[in-house]
């Protein structure tokens, strides 16, 4: 477990390929604004890929700040040939998505195997 700020923690998993990180926030701390993007990146780099699934299931609410943070830590992956997935949203956290209208770059899927499986979606221009 990667500490990344007073009540948040990564769990990291390395799969064939994968990175598997889930980001674990204690209650009091849910509104704070860790350094998600930069830890995960660093992760990456440790890791040696760019193929990463967060499993975000103990993320209660995205927050405009964690969203800022998933679009800059998707542009930086995409741009180095990477892939970013996102798994276990709740149902509150995909509305939010949907809403901020990112479900195309960054689509939910329901869990890990589904996010890694799953062909890559196409694009729209």
């Amino acid at each position: 477990m990667v500490l990344i700020a007073q009540g948040w923690n990564l769990e990291v998993e390395r799969g064939p390929d994968w990175l598997f990180v889930r980001p674990v926030c204690d209650a009091d701390h849910a509104e704070s604004q860790p350094p998600l993007a930069e830890q995960v990146w660093t992760l990456l780099d440790q890791y040696f890929t760019y193929r990463v699934v967060l499993e975000l299931e103990e993320v209660p609410l995205l927050h405009s700040y964690l969203i800022g943070q998933l679009i800059w830590l998707h542009k930086r992956v995409t741009s180095h040939g990477g892939i970013m997935r996102l798994s276990g949203l709740s149902t509150r956290n995909r509305e939010i998505l949907r809403q901020c209208q990112l479900e195309g770059r960054l689509p939910p899927f329901g869990n890990r195997c589904e996010a890694v499986l799953t062909a890559q979606p196409l694009r729209s221009s």
